[in-house]
């Protein structure tokens, strides 16, 4: 039987397809200031746990000066962009097209749409200056790991990786040290210091902030309620 290959015309259509995808983020995001990323489970449900957690450090992150990007689908992402619309910051998602459809959430007040999955992470990535992961599957675990390995390998401009929620996280940092550092040595002691585990939505968003004020960053600040007293 012979072999049914693609068109060579339509593999050029699919470039300016890429292309347009690449030119339209930059274009949408090149001015939204500094953003942070945040991932995790689309199945999360309103009332649960993280949903809660997500959509509270959300509004903590946009009250410190930075966009929310999310995923713009449901769960943790709709928390997300609920708790930074409610507080008055820049709700962004970039949605993306999959055979079961996602439905994007209705708290973005910028709304991409992607048909491939590396120009939406390039997105997540270029603008960020920081990345909170919320407990998630598959999906959330591979955009994680890319942030790893970019800023391990300094593909990356290093940033903070803050994953929230010690109970779910745990098992895999204890893994990691383990398996990975102790045992077999395929990671170095350095690499752990990537990310951070926390469990407060206080915590992630001074991480972030006290990242980019070292590194010279202005017009950030912390949400009044989180300054420690003047002495």
């Amino acid at each position: 039987m012979m072999e049914i290959t693609e068109s060579p015309v339509r593999d050029l259509w699919r470039i300016f397809r890429i292309m347009a995808e690449f030119v339209e983020g930059f274009d949408e995001l090149a001015t939204v200031g500094p953003a942070v990323s945040i991932f995790g489970s689309a199945r999360a449900k309103p009332g649960e746990q993280y949903y809660q957690l997500a959509e509270k450090t959300a509004s903590e992150i946009a009250k410190a000066g930075f966009a929310v990007i999310t995923g713009g689908g449901g769960g943790i992402m709709e928390a997300a962009n609920k708790g930074a619309t409610d507080a008055g910051g820049k709700s962004i998602g970039l949605n993306i097209e999959i055979p079961k459809e996602q439905v994007p959430n209705e708290y973005q007040n910028l709304s991409l749409h992607f048909k491939y999955f590396f120009c939406r992470k390039v997105m997540f990535l270029k603008y960020a200056h920081g990345f909170i992961v919320f407990p998630g599957g598959f999906g959330t675990m591979d955009e994680f790991t890319e942030a790893f390995v970019l800023i391990q390998t300094l593909r990356q401009a290093s940033f903070p990786v803050v994953l929230m929620g010690s109970d779910y996280w745990g098992g895999l940092i204890n893994w990691i040290k383990e398996k990975m550092l102790n045992e077999h040595n395929y990671i170095s002691a350095e690499d752990l210091k990537v990310f951070t585990v926390v469990d407060k939505p206080e915590d992630a968003v001074k991480i972030i902030v006290d990242f980019k004020k070292s590194k010279g960053q202005i017009g950030i600040d912390l949400p009044s309620e989180m300054k420690k007293p003047k002495s």
